[in-house]
């Protein structure tokens, strides 16, 4: 099978998975509702077409050997309807890069509520530093690198993936990372979300037991020693030796005056890492990829060196530009824990100005209003706050309102927009906070704030 037609290639796994079929050697086709970057402009640089739109009379433009159906494809799309009527070949995107790739190596896969990204990326940043030119799937755009994914290339074939709880497909409800049989299973945290798909923390916890049970004895599990969560999955059985970070009797870290922060392993300090990342969940993520190094050869000294020379993930406290003493981020989190993480990890390094939050609740858990009264508390580092609810059906006024008076929350972008830059001032670190495109927000910030 030479030509795969991918349903869903605008997002961030299925266009990480575009990336490595690509270069595998197929020919690659796909469509999804709308592209925006950095997935579009990936897929651009890689000669990769893809049609905005699910219609059926795509499938006879692109005739596919096989067609790679993501979990935004439903049931009565003209394209999925077409698939099915036909008769056509289809596959899952999990289950084929199972299939294709990640059969013959070694997977060291990372999963957990916040973190995935980054931490695979230190991880695979590690990895490669120390030589040992891993190949990757990593949901966003690591900026030691060109792209979200590429192929192995050292002899032990490691293959670093971000391993995510969601569902698979339409025709396959169980989360994505019980696919990928990793040797090293990196457990960040726990937490409800995906309300969509899940009714309950419990519900969330079994399938990450499920990923439990596929890591092999001779393998190894590296887990998050402050997280009650992972605690209660690991005590439903595991049969692979466990690492835990974040403990004192074991891997931990300490901050030190100028910004750096020291690596401990008990009492005995073993290393030492300098970047310019903010938070203390940032720490934690280098903990967990420091262990799963270990795990392959990598001297904890040697990831040390690595990660002072990190440089993020895009869309993780991106800077997108600096005019008039404004400056402009770009950020992921659309979760009120990693929303809270953000801004503290911000308040710890602002020496002056205020911190203004621009949030879309786009995430399906957010558009639901499931951990609506967690959103105000997320966001009480921040000196102001505004919030795009369009196409929200649920009253984010009254959840904002313990906020006072530094929240504003509209249903027009551009009154936003426009309300934001009258109260920016020479100092403010703008924010925003959303897990889609946000209409090219920080673009139109920028280009008003130098017509201000």
């Amino acid at each position: 099978m030479k030509h795969i037609h991918i349903i869903g290639i605008g997002g961030t796994f299925m266009g990480s998975l575009a990336a490595l079929a690509k270069e595998a050697g197929f020919t690659v086709t796909g469509c999804d509702h709308k592209m925006y970057p950095p997935m579009s402009t990936q897929l651009e640089a890689l000669g990769i077409h893809a049609i905005e739109g699910f219609d059926a009379e795509q499938l006879d433009d692109n005739p596919a050997d096989i067609f790679v159906i993501g979990n935004v494809a439903k049931r009565t799309m003209p394209v999925v309807e077409e698939i099915l009527n036909r008769k056509l070949p289809y596959i899952s995107g999990p289950q084929w890069l199972a299939e294709n790739i990640l059969q013959s190596a070694t997977v060291l896969a990372v999963a957990g509520t916040h973190g995935k990204t980054t931490t695979a990326s230190m991880l695979a940043w590690i990895l490669e530093y120390a030589g040992l030119k891993p190949g990757f799937l990593i949901g966003g755009v690591p900026q030691n690198f060109t792209l979200s994914a590429r192929l192995p290339k050292g002899d032990k074939k490691l293959f670093v993936i971000e391993a995510d709880e969601y569902d698979t497909a339409f025709f396959d409800k169980r989360s994505k990372f019980v696919h990928y049989h990793p040797t090293v299973a990196v457990l960040n945290n726990l937490e409800f979300d995906h309300a969509d798909i899940f009714p309950d923390l419990a519900a969330i916890e079994t399938q990450f037991h499920h990923l439990i049970r596929t890591v092999p004895a001779n393998g190894q599990v590296v887990a998050n020693n402050l997280s009650g969560s992972l605690k209660r999955v690991l005590d439903k059985g595991c049969w692979t030796p466990v690492q835990y970070f974040d403990d004192n009797n074991a891997l931990h870290c300490a901050d030190n005056a100028d910004g750096s922060f020291d690596i401990f392993s008990g009492s005995l300090k073993i290393g030492e890492i300098k970047w310019d990342l903010t938070g203390r969940h940032n720490q934690a993520n280098a903990l967990a990829a420091i262990l799963a190094a270990q795990f392959v050869g990598v001297s904890i000294k040697q990831s040390c060196l690595a990660l002072s020379q990190f440089k993020s993930v895009k869309r993780r406290m991106e800077l997108k530009g600096k005019v008039g003493g404004v400056a402009v981020y770009d950020d992921f989190a659309h979760h009120p824990t990693a929303i809270a993480t953000v801004l503290d990890g911000v308040k710890r390094s602002k020496q002056s100005g205020r911190i203004i939050a621009v949030l879309e609740p786009r995430s399906n858990t957010m558009k639901i209003g499931t951990l609506k009264e967690q959103i105000a508390p997320s966001l009480a580092l921040a000196d102001k706050v505004f919030c795009y609810a369009g196409g929200i059906d649920w009253n984010v006024q009254a959840a904002l309102q313990p906020l006072g008076d530094k929240a504003q929350v509209f249903e027009n972008f551009e009154e936003m927009l426009h309300t934001i830059i009258q109260n920016a001032q020479s100092g403010d670190d703008i924010v925003v906070m959303s897990n889609g495109g946000f209409q090219g927000i920080h673009g139109k910030l920028l280009d008003l704030l130098k017509n201000k």
